[in-house]
């Protein structure tokens, strides 16, 4: 078996090495049955367990929103980029059903994770490759987005990408598909998230520095650079044409996020894998430990792995994962004020690799206790999965409680008289507008895209209708509206609407839309 490799400039086919192909620990394995195995095993069990009744989330509505012909594109805030909304708009601009957008994101999400590792396929082992795209598919939080158009999971493959075409063009100056994959693998990470592509691009940049017997350093980081550049080009570009420039979005998308800056948000973190989408803010009590317990043994983990890929001479390919995977945490961990579990999802992509060498190095042939080791490993897994999943099956239906409230109240507001072209304001307002066909209209707030003297006037044109539960009061425009009782929305009780402009349902007729 002979590979092509470089000596000063000059292609010369030399063969593989016996090590390469005879390794210890399962580097003669094949690939490609193993990484396919891993993602499909990925989107089918998302598919069977989480995806049914699984209704589209706040973040989701918005992105789908943009493209779907449901109802009128929510309110984008600064801090979004468009790039989901370009990956789910082939069925989104052409189907409202929520079961045919699930089942294609889980499947591009299945070629994704595939993708990503595959990648790596002449850095690291089929084994390690497998067992870290397992690690990762098996955390509640990459199980629970699969099939949701929310950008993070597709900011991990970016990066994982990105690293591992980096590392290969690095190695081989002539491999000019990794120098491209470098690029695209950025790219599409800052389609997603802008900045997270920033982080990454100064990560690559350290590393093409400091990476031993690495060539064409300055093209490398070029490439990332431009690959960002690319990417972020539309986001740059709206900040012009919608906010008055990048420093006023990027000014505006900060205090959306809270005002970035200097917090220690690591504890945040460990409450919120509990099962918490959104920790903001985040002062609930640390209810479920055991949720975290893994986040506290992943350094440790990661340390056993730089020292096994040591040992196996694996060393720069699992601490450039590190490093990358630490770079795309620490803004996340130290940066912002409050948590989100999928926030750290690409950072646990790249330190699934680290892992998984840690725990297949321990388990390998001729490894001191051996079997001990392979048991310990077997039973903490096993552990961990259990716990993983008892976490995914309490947040997923917890949405599945809300998908159905939702749906009863877009009933309600149907009934009411509130029907397209109508406008839906207050509270959750922006996923109880988009199930009714409504526009969703705030005149203060992160989403701020009217006034109230507006409100009040459209209500002289067309349905409008005001969303407020128990303890709260309506707005002063909306108190002489006719009052409404909406059925409970998860723990907002006294839901209620307040409506204008709208002829109630006829009782002997069905509901407009009902039937959708």
């Amino acid at each position: 078996m002979y590979e092509t490799r470089f000596v000063t400039g000059t292609p010369v086919r030399v063969p593989v090495e016996t090590r390469e192909r005879r390794s210890p620990d399962g580097g003669s394995a094949r690939p490609l049955p193993l990484l396919a195995a891993v993602a499909t095993a990925f989107a089918l069990v998302h598919l069977a367990l989480v995806a049914p009744g699984l209704g589209l989330g706040w973040d989701e509505t918005v992105y789908v929103s943009q493209v779907s012909p449901q109802a009128p594109a929510a309110f984008f805030s600064a801090p979004r980029a468009r790039g989901i909304t370009y990956l789910v708009a082939p069925v989104a601009a052409v189907t409202t059903s929520v079961a045919a957008l699930r089942l294609y994101v889980a499947v591009l999400a299945g070629g994704g994770l595939f993708l990503a590792l595959w990648v790596w396929r002449r850095l690291l082992p089929a084994p390690v490759l497998a067992v870290a795209g397992a690690l990762f598919a098996s955390l509640w939080v990459t199980m629970f987005y699969a099939s949701q158009a929310m950008p993070n999971l597709w900011v991990a493959y970016g990066a994982l990408a990105a690293t591992g075409c980096f590392l290969r063009a690095a190695r081989e100056p002539g491999d000019r598909r990794a120098l491209v994959g470098t690029g695209a693998g950025v790219a599409f990470a800052a389609l997603m998230r802008p900045t997270d592509a920033v982080w990454l691009v100064l990560a690559l940049a350290v590393a093409a520095l400091v990476t031993p017997r690495a060539r064409r350093r300055v093209p490398l980081v070029v490439v990332a650079a431009a690959g960002a550049a690319l990417g972020c080009a539309e986001w740059v570009a709206e900040a012009y044409v919608h906010y008055g420039g990048l420093t006023a979005r990027l000014r505006r998308a900060s205090e959306i996020q809270g005002h970035l800056g200097w917090y220690f948000a690591v504890d945040d973190h460990v409450r919120a894998l509990g099962g918490r989408a959104l920790c903001r803010p985040c002062d609930v009590p640390w209810r479920h430990p055991a949720s975290a317990l893994w986040f506290f043994a992943l350094p440790l983990f990661v340390a056993g792995g730089v020292r096994a890929a040591g040992r196996a001479g694996r060393r720069v390919p699992v601490v450039l994962a590190t490093g990358v995977g630490a770079a795309l945490a620490a803004p996340y961990l130290f940066a912002v004020g409050y948590a989100a579990p999928r926030f750290l999802l690409p950072a646990y992509a790249l330190l699934a690799l680290p892992v998984a060498q840690c725990l297949v190095g321990a388990c390998r042939p001729g490894a001191r206790w051996r079997r001990t080791a392979a048991g310990i490993v077997a039973v903490a897994v096993a552990a961990h999965l259990a716990v993983q999943y008892a976490v995914l099956g309490s947040i997923a239906d917890r949405v599945r409680r809300d998908t159905g409230d939702l749906t009863r109240i877009a009933a309600e507001l149907r009934a009411a008289g509130v029907r397209p072209p109508c406008v839906v304001s207050g509270e959750e307002a922006v996923r109880v507008a988009f199930r009714t066909g409504c526009a969703s209209r705030q005149p203060g707030g992160h989403d701020g895209s009217t006034t109230a003297r507006a409100l009040a006037a459209t209500a002289l044109r067309r349905p409008v209708a005001v969303l407020v539960s128990a303890g709260a009061r309506p707005p002063a425009y909306a108190r002489g509206w006719r009052v409404h009782p909406l059925p409970d929305l998860g723990r907002r009780t006294g839901f209620r609407a307040y409506v204008a402009g709208a002829t109630p349902q006829d009782p002997g007729r069905p509901p407009a839309g009902a039937a959708r």
